[in-house]
């Protein structure tokens, strides 16, 4: 703003305090809002332009968004809804389900267009028939790797991109051998990605009935074939198959120690990768023309569904039960859930969307992986949720301290990792 411009308003001040008296004032309504995704530059630009398009269509009306990391997210959270106060909107994971039986958040059935909203990404967030969550970003559990790592190690990749259990094993011992990190992995700061390449073989191996059992209680750890897995899964294990620093590496920080240095061979992720690695390499993104490739997860020996692979509900928005502005509240979530916003976030987060929105839309140098996406999900049976978003209590509890972190990390042998998930999980 100009001096001129200052001054003239200077000027022009008693008038505005004359006026001021003479008009009544209507007091601005705010709708607060706490959201993740603090370091991820265009989730955040989406959540604004939200924002701005909500104001434009309730004049009186200001969208306050403030920023967290997620853990953080959750303990301010945790704290502000247990005093019944907190924000009007949040964001939100669908495999928190004591929000929903703690009765934090508003049942949304009649709140949202759900016209819009595609229809099995209600499912995570379903509850005694009713919905608690726009169900913003979706996602598929791929399995990345560096193409040229891997021609380096003379490798061939097949057409349906599946290894067997034989071939995988003697791919970790190549990179390894080579110096190179086979499987780029950290949990410091979550509580599932260290479990990815296990529940995957698992998924395979068992086929999605018997799957879902496991992840229910309905099926014991004991069983013949989840042995196998944990077995085999032990060998990649004691093969070097993770780095040195998978308990202490973060998920942020796993993606550019795929990309970058010191580099990695492969990276277990959910798809919303990209809204990392396809930011601007200035901004931490993967460097231009990285050669980004997508192949499918082991392939346990017998498995029943060897085309199984994992889909779900990523990062979500909720409203808080304790509001007391709820139809703005979701005046506001109805603004992220329009077919226009959904393919925005397609186009510009590059992350898959619960959203309805049109692919066709994603054009540039980003339209080759979602081909590539798309080719290898093509013949694939997907089974709803990662195992968080299944496990209750003390499975919970045991499935992030032995699954995500205490096995995989080299710190459990087979026999003691199925007894504790076992006497944690099975109802017998």
């Amino acid at each position: 703003m100009s001096y001129r411009i200052h001054r003239g308003i200077a000027l022009l001040a008693p008038l505005f305090a004359v006026l001021m008296f003479a008009l009544p004032v209507r007091a601005q309504q705010v709708v607060t809002v706490w959201s993740h995704w603090a370091d991820q530059e265009s989730k955040v630009k989406f959540v604004e332009e939200a924002a701005r398009r909500f104001e434009a269509k309730n004049p009186g009306t200001q969208v306050k968004i403030t920023w967290y990391q997620k853990n953080p997210l959750f303990q301010a959270l945790q704290s502000a809804l247990r005093a019944g106060q907190g924000p009007d909107v949040f964001y939100m994971d669908p495999d928190r389900v004591e929000y929903v039986e703690n009765k934090l958040i508003l049942p949304l059935n009649d709140h949202l267009n759900w016209n819009n909203i595609e229809p099995w990404a209600r499912g995570p967030w379903t509850h005694a028939g009713q919905t608690y969550a726009l169900p913003l970003e979706v996602q598929t559990i791929e399995l990345y790797y560096n193409k040229e790592q891997m021609k380096k190690l003379g490798v061939t990749i097949p057409a349906d991109g599946r290894l067997n259990q034989t071939q995988f094993l003697d791919l970790v011992k190549k990179a390894t051998a080579a110096g190179v990190t086979p499987v780029v992995q950290g949990v410091a700061d979550r509580d599932f990605p260290g479990a990815y390449l296990l529940h995957e073989m698992l998924l395979k191996k068992l086929g999605e009935d018997d799957y879902g059992k496991l992840m229910n209680g309905k099926l014991s750890f004991k069983d013949k074939r989840v042995v196998d897995v944990f077995t085999y899964m032990k060998q990649l294990i004691d093969a070097g198959v993770y780095p040195k620093s998978f308990s202490s590496m973060t998920l942020g920080e796993s993606h550019p120690y795929f990309y970058s240095k010191p580099g990695g061979l492969m990276l277990p992720m959910g798809s919303w990768y990209t809204s990392r690695a396809f930011n601007a390499p200035e901004k931490g993104g993967q460097p231009d023309n990285f050669p980004l490739g997508i192949m499918q997860f082991p392939v346990p020996d017998g498995a029943a569904c060897p085309q199984c692979k994992t889909n779900g509900v990523a990062g979500s928005f909720v409203i808080n039960a304790a509001t007391k502005q709820p139809k703005l509240a979701a005046a506001f979530l109805n603004e992220m859930a329009t077919p226009e916003m959904g393919t925005k976030w397609l186009v510009e987060n590059l992350v898959q969307t619960g959203v309805k929105s049109d692919p066709n839309a994603v054009k540039g140098k980003h339209a080759e992986y979602f081909k590539e996406l798309a080719a290898r999900n093509a013949d694939v049976k997907y089974f709803t949720g990662i195992p968080i978003t299944h496990m209750r209590g003390q499975c919970l509890d045991t499935y992030k301290q032995v699954m995500n972190t205490g096995f995989p990390a080299g710190l459990l042998p087979v026999d003691r990792a199925i007894s504790m998930m076992d006497a944690a999980c099975y109802k017998a």
